[in-house]
């Protein structure tokens, strides 16, 4: 069963099956390693998330990122159904992207990309 958030997706909608935490926490891994061995911190890292179209949701994800300093950008698809957010900041290692990453995650229906 195609899962978002751990509830049944609709049909004709995205869908993703949840990740269990031992998967995520192996991807963290990986994602701290390939960004300590390409990246020279501090960096300006591009955050990049799809949500679903709500002020609330929004708001959520803006929060996250509120008096960092992050440049936010916004596009909301045709039907207005999703909204992607993209989020420039300036980040000191790879343990505060992953950090920001993890904090996002907990926001229902994102999807990190």
């Amino acid at each position: 069963m195609s899962l978002i958030n751990n509830k049944p997706a609709r049909p004709g909608g995205l869908s993703a099956i949840t990740v269990p935490m031992d998967s995520k926490d192996q991807f963290y891994k990986k994602l701290k390693k390939k960004l300590e061995e390409e990246t020279t911190f501090p960096s300006d890292y591009l955050f990049k998330f799809i949500v679903p179209t709500s002020v609330q949701t929004i708001s959520k994800v803006e929060k996250l990122f509120d008096h960092m300093g992050a440049v936010i950008r916004k596009k909301t698809s045709k039907k207005g159904t999703f909204t992607s957010i993209s989020i420039h900041l300036q980040v000191e290692s790879a343990d505060a992207v992953i950090l920001k990453y993890r904090e996002a995650e907990k926001i229902e229906g994102i999807i990190s990309l």
